[in-house]
Order: C-alpha cells, then structure tokens, then sequence
C-alpha cells in the first residue's frame, strides 16, 4: 500500500456522513473502515466493513468483488491519515467516487457523547 500519487483527494465531514448513513436507506453506500481490531472494539459506527490496514494481504486482492469501484465509498480510521492513504489506494485500484472522512472516529465522537474516545 505504499502507491503515492499527488492527486486531491476529496474529503467528508462527520455531521454529513451522519446524514448520509441515516439517509442511505437502499445501502448503496460503501463505508470502510480500516483501523485495527482493537481500535474498533472502543469505538465503531455500524454498517462499515472492517479492513484493517495490517491485514492489507488478506483483503486486498479481493477489493473488486467485494466492492462496486464506481459506488460512493467512504473510508474512516482513527483521526483521518490511514483512511487517506486507503482512499489513494482505492483510487489506483479504479475506484471514481472515495472520498476520506475528515477527523476520523475522533472527530465523529463528538456527534455521539456515548462514544468513546482513545
């Protein structure tokens, strides 16, 4: 996962991703969701797949089954550095419509004062 590319990628805030999920209701968004096991026992938002980064050998050859390249996909880790790196990777995988979430679960727990924070 270490393709780099100078390419913009677009970004998500969390009261919009908020809106989107409570929106969605045919499930045509992709949420992805790629921090560690452990970090998403603390803390998760329900109906994104897990995709770790550490367990990229597992997963990553599977990425185009598993996922429509042309469906929004929005990718989320702890503060928003390793979901970017995801989103630059899913883009030099073909993907047209990623878009990383701003802040991560860090900045989405403060839309939900019961989530907790690490």
């Amino acid at each position: 996962m270490s393709e780099h590319s100078s390419q913009s990628i677009p970004e998500i805030g969390v009261k919009e991703l908020a809106s989107l999920i409570a929106n969605d209701l045919d499930r045509s968004i992709q949420l992805i969701d790629v921090r560690e096991p452990d970090e998403i026992a603390i803390a998760h938002v329900d109906g994104f797949t897990d995709l770790p980064l550490s367990q990229f050998q597992t997963w990553s050859a599977s990425i185009h089954t598993d996922f429509d390249r042309h469906a929004e996909t929005l990718v989320m880790c702890h503060h928003g550095m390793r979901s970017a790196q995801m989103c630059q990777w899913l883009i030099n995988q073909g993907f047209t419509n990623v878009k990383n979430i701003r802040g991560g679960i860090d900045a989405y727990s403060d839309l939900d004062p019961s989530m907790a924070r690490y």
